[in-house]
């Protein structure tokens, strides 16, 4: 729609609209009450910045062309707090570093407090500028991960020196020393840091894995750290989370997901330096069994683990698990090991009067017996439960244990596998309904064609859709089913609530008490 017709929304008119009405109906639009001449140009700005408020940058700068008012107000700097410049995320594309340079006086300034930025406006003139015009600016994002070769940084002088958060994606290629040794005085005052490797860009038959980033000197740069994400990075191994260790005593939260060389050979060493360590996320990795049990589980302060996919034994699982004293996250999917055994060690000699979240992902060799007897005695604690990747799970169990999850806010279930039973899917939303008032997330991941739903699936959908008012995201596999629901919702105007499992993944972690720190990209 081209935007200068939002022009015509001067001449709407509350009193015209009125006369319209009642002309149709025959009556006399003289008897009608008069109403001032009100539109849209009649609201003051504070009221407009407040619905621009709600617009993405380009919808901003849409809206901006539409008069010399609207463009004053769109250029407001309180528009601009979080600002991304990476066009495959935002939309939003500087054309030159001329442009940027402008915006960043003029446009960001003191209000800017979040910026992402893309390879080819990482510049030592960029970040000065950043420096000394956007002095509240504390989260950065930079992208090096397309990168071919880096600019110049030999005449860098000054870098953002309030930096709370800050997120380097790193290239296969690129070797970051030049960059990184003239930030280091500058990131001392970091407190949450990422380093997203190339992990989803890997092939099979690697030729060299190149460190292309120098961990050793980067943690003596950051002491403050309390948040280390170093997702997907072919070159991290034990050494690289011994030095963190080494130097970080505030560390909180350390998540090494799809690092497959960390085998947890420094493990011990870990929990011995970082005594508030309460979460660690170890997801794909390649744990070896013999170093987590020499860790000293009973000592730490551990709250919040994922081991999902990395191989432990049965004995590893039970010494671990009923060593913990208070754990309330546990992710540990994709283990073949974690069978009925492992549960009932667990639920006898361990703690588990604390456990909020469980996900156990593709555990095929749990039964539905022992599952159904933890979750007797544990759902009620529960605001998440994912059961899903099992053919054996089926609606009945869920059906059976549902009356028991009465705090569930994300519930994940089913699998993907054609099975040679049908999901009754009606009674299963009404179960979901009337037992889980809380529920803000679900996922339903059985192939389409194992749903069995009658003419009446509306009425189970509108019960679903009423009593579970919080519910922000309902993932479907995409078929018939997912076309019911998501019309149902979307003629309740609300339009972003059904998605299809292909774009979105529903999961426990949104249940860490580090999340809105761990999120990256």
């Amino acid at each position: 729609m081209d935007m200068r017709r939002m022009s015509n929304w001067n001449v709407l008119s509350v009193e015209a609209a009125l006369q319209q009405l009642n002309a149709f109906e025959g009556d006399d639009p003289e008897k009608t009450m008069r109403r001032p001449n009100t539109t849209i140009e009649k609201l003051p700005d504070k009221v407009l910045l407040n619905v621009f408020c709600y617009l993405s940058h380009r919808e901003i700068c849409r809206v901006a062309r539409v008069c010399k008012r609207w463009r004053q107000i769109a250029y407001d700097t309180r528009l601009w707090k979080h600002v991304s410049l990476r066009p495959e995320v935002s939309g939003l594309h500087v054309s030159s570093l001329e442009n940027l340079l402008h915006l960043i006086s003029v446009r960001f300034g003191p209000s800017l407090r979040y910026i992402e930025l893309p390879i080819e406006l990482i510049t030592h003139t960029v970040l000065h500028e950043l420096a000394n015009k956007c002095p509240n600016l504390t989260h950065m994002l930079l992208d090096f991960s397309t990168a071919m070769q880096l600019h110049d940084f030999s005449e860098m002088q000054a870098f953002p020196t309030k930096l709370k958060y800050m997120c380097i994606c790193l290239s296969e290629v690129i070797f970051m020393e030049g960059f990184m040794r003239k930030i280091y005085n500058f990131i001392n005052g970091l407190e949450i840091l990422h380093l997203i490797g190339t992990y989803e860009k890997v092939e099979e038959e690697e030729e060299e894995i190149y460190e292309v980033i120098n961990v050793h000197k980067l943690k003596s740069a950051t002491p403050n750290l309390r948040v280390i994400n170093l997702y997907g990075i072919n070159f991290v191994d034990d050494s690289h989370i011994d030095a963190f260790s080494s130097n970080c005593i505030q560390l909180e939260c350390l998540a090494v997901n799809f690092c497959a060389k960390v085998t947890g050979s420094t493990m011990k060493t870990l929990f011995q330096r970082s005594r508030r360590l309460t979460c660690l996320l170890m997801q794909g990795t390649n744990l070896q069994s013999e170093y987590v049990m020499q860790v000293e589980w009973e000592k730490s302060s551990i709250q919040e683990l994922d081991i999902t996919a990395t191989d432990l034994s049965t004995e590893c699982l039970i010494d671990m698990l009923t060593r913990i004293p208070g754990l309330r996250f546990l992710s540990a999917g994709q283990l073949n090991s974690f069978n009925d055994n492992v549960l009932k060690a667990w639920a006898e000699l361990g703690n588990t009067r604390n456990l909020i979240a469980l996900d156990l992902d593709s555990s095929d060799n749990l039964s539905d017996d022992a599952l159904h007897k933890f979750l007797s005695r544990h759902g009620h604690q529960l605001y998440g439960l994912a059961l899903s990747g099992m053919p054996h799970i089926t609606d009945q169990l869920w059906q059976s244990v549902l009356p028991i999850l009465t705090n569930a806010r994300i519930l994940v279930m089913g699998t993907q596998e054609r099975l040679g039973v049908n999901i009754h899917v009606d009674q299963l939303m009404d179960g979901i309904a009337n037992n889980c008032p809380n529920l803000e997330r679900l996922e339903l991941r059985w192939d389409p064609e194992n749903l069995r739903f009658s003419d009446k699936s509306q009425k189970a959908i509108d019960v679903l859709r009423v009593k579970c008012i919080k519910m922000k995201c309902l993932s479907l596999s995409d078929g018939r089913y997912y076309e019911i629901v998501k019309a149902n919702f979307e003629r309740a105007d609300r339009l972003t609530v059904v998605r299809t499992i292909t774009c979105c993944r529903v999961s426990n972690y949104y249940l860490l008490q580090n999340y809105k720190d761990l999120i990256f990209n």
